[in-house]
């Protein structure tokens, strides 16, 4: 049975714009996140499945325009009048799905950076109308926001994304055996992710080098991961 895999390992993540891996998928999405000046009303909604980058790239736009991030739970303890005027990134805030304090409290943050000229960059995996909104002011303000979407990876982000997982862990794969993971993984962000987290527990736990033996036992115990 398909199943998620999860560790809780230490992970040094590389968050830098120079970390940023630009490819044909994600390309629009950086040149809009790169002109603030140009977005309508001061916002932008940047949509992308799991891994695909989102919150590297939130990181990026936050540390460029001097701005802060919040994660869209915590949004009814914010200091709002103090977010408007400045650059803020909202995360997941496909998350707030019935629950009306942090409704409340975006609606009123997006009013407030629309009218003092504050910039807001919020991140979902899908756009405004899956997320199941309650309150109806918030979803029409929503709806009228430009979408930046980070489309699924060709094999060239893929093969990016794979290196950079790797690297954030500290971790040296045979060429062979990542030759023989980038032909074979499914092509899709958290599917490198996860590969990428289990074969670093899996070396830690048995002091194995990661090779093409521990990929055939990855492709084994979590066949899911492969097309």
């Amino acid at each position: 049975m398909a199943h998620q895999l999860h560790f809780d390992l230490p992970v040094r993540e590389a968050r830098g714009r120079d970390a940023f891996i630009v490819a044909e998928a994600n390309a629009l999405a950086v040149a809009l996140i790169d002109q603030p000046g140009g977005w309508p009303a001061g916002r932008l909604l940047l949509t992308g499945p799991q891994g695909a980058g989102k919150t590297h790239l939130a990181h990026v736009w936050a540390e460029a325009e001097g701005g802060r991030l919040l994660a869209a739970a915590d949004l009814p303890q914010a200091d709002i009048p103090a977010l408007a005027p400045g650059a803020t990134v909202i995360e997941d805030l496909d998350r707030i799905a019935g629950q009306d304090a942090p409704q409340t409290a975006m609606f009123h943050l997006l009013n407030l950076a629309q009218a003092e000229g504050g910039h807001v960059l919020i991140t979902a995996r899908t756009p405004p109308r899956d997320w199941g909104l309650t309150l109806p002011d918030l979803l029409s303000r929503l709806s009228a926001v430009q979408i930046a979407r980070i489309e699924p990876p060709d094999d060239t982000l893929l093969a990016g994304v794979l290196m950079k997982q790797f690297a954030d862990r500290q971790l040296s794969p045979t060429p062979e055996a990542l030759a023989w993971l980038l032909t074979r993984l499914s092509r899709r962000f958290d599917a490198v992710t996860e590969a990428a987290a289990w074969l670093d527990a899996r070396a830690m736990q048995t002091g194995r080098p990661i090779n093409r033996a521990l990929t055939r036992d990855l492709a084994a115990e979590a066949p899911h991961l492969f097309d």
